[in-house]
């Protein structure tokens, strides 16, 4: 289980440092072996976008998924052409580094400062602007739909 929000700088290169602390579970669980792919409904202020980064075997659950949709689904097409066909394998080196590839890094509008948040199964990647501008949004916002629907959590 991923959590938290993590501020990361992008080396020149265009690579991200795992923090620390989810190493030792991304080597045990998938060896290492992430996907990263553009997230679907997440663009924000000047068209830039989120990136969703997942361990392999959760990826593997996404297109089994996927794959058993009807291939003439409006939806499924869209999420095997975009969410499929921008997904992009990343090994994480022995620094705990991985590289964003430049068409996803342009994608978010990905320069140096970045954001990791934990999503439980995956991270969310997320320009440092982007994520602040995403974050003042959601508190200003007095939408609760939905709430309802997760029925005993309490907050």
């Amino acid at each position: 289980m991923f959590r938290g929000v993590n501020s990361i700088n992008l080396d020149a290169k265009g690579r991200l440092a795992i923090p620390t602390r989810y190493r030792a579970e991304l080597q045990d669980n998938c060896e290492r072996q992430m996907i990263v792919t553009v997230a679907l409904n997440e663009k924000c202020v000047g068209e830039k976008g989120c990136l969703w980064l997942y361990p392999l075997p959760e990826w593997e659950k996404v297109e089994l998924t996927i794959s058993k949709q009807s291939s003439v689904s409006k939806m499924a097409i869209k999420l095997r052409r975009f969410l499929i066909g921008n997904a992009t394998e990343c090994e994480m080196d022995a620094q705990g580094r991985l590289l964003l590839p430049e068409k996803l890094r342009k994608f978010a509008g990905m320069e140096k400062k970045i954001i990791l948040v934990g999503q439980l199964n995956k991270f969310e990647v997320w320009n440092d602007e982007s994520w602040t501008d995403k974050e003042n949004e959601w508190m200003n916002e007095d939408d609760t739909e939905g709430l309802e629907d997760l029925g005993s959590i309490s907050f």
